[in-house]
């Protein structure tokens, strides 16, 4: 099976951090199953989506990354933390649910801050998907419009992260790794992961 199978399931599913916030509450305050979690969302419309389901599609795509991280430390900072850190809670959740964030991120991102490149462009999304066809049969059976989606997608995240300023920006900004995302990513030893925070001890 390939590693990226499920990744062209992020042109519908996106960064998400409203909903994955909501969610998170539900997790920790009020410790509802992933059922009753659903429930609630759907019949309160918290999501304030249009259809039930689109609400029952992106509440179960909220618990699966949010369970992904299995660390009820990290959930919280997503429901209770400022913006920022919980910002990048939910980037590491995203990591961690598709291999294509996971690779851009360390391979392309963390490279840059590694080696004090702070240029970025659509070449960095373009090479990083010409090398990802040529390796991989599932990535090279996705049509372009799939593929320009997804480099979209991840122009978005890198944009609500604040490593770019905008979809035209040319260069990253520096960004500081907050210490709750840090220790998990250390206590996973997923070490690798620190550069795309720009962490590098």
């Amino acid at each position: 099976m390939s590693d990226y199978k499920g990744c062209g399931a992020l042109t519908r599913e996106q960064f998400l951090f409203h909903e994955s916030k909501v969610v998170a509450k539900l997790i920790v305050d009020e410790r509802l199953s992933d059922e009753e979690i659903i429930s609630k969302v759907v019949d309160e419309n918290l999501f304030q989506f249009p259809t039930e389901r689109m609400i029952k599609n992106i509440a179960g795509v909220c618990i699966k990354r949010l369970r992904g991280l299995d660390d009820l430390t990290l959930i919280n900072t997503i429901a209770h933390a400022p913006v920022e850190n919980a910002k990048q809670a939910c980037l590491y959740a995203m990591m961690k649910q598709y291999r294509l964030v996971w690779d851009y991120m360390i391979t392309v991102i963390g490279a840059k801050y590694r080696e004090q490149d702070f240029s970025y462009g659509r070449i960095d999304l373009n090479v990083f998907f010409m090398r990802l066809q040529e390796q991989d049969d599932e990535v090279a059976s996705w049509s372009e419009a799939t593929i320009n989606k997804i480099k979209q997608v991840l122009n978005k995240i890198l944009i609500e992260n604040e490593y770019i300023d905008g979809p035209r920006a040319t260069n990253l900004n520096p960004v500081m790794i907050c210490s709750e995302v840090e220790s998990v990513i250390r206590a996973n030893g997923e070490e690798v992961a620190l550069p795309a925070f720009n962490c590098f001890y």
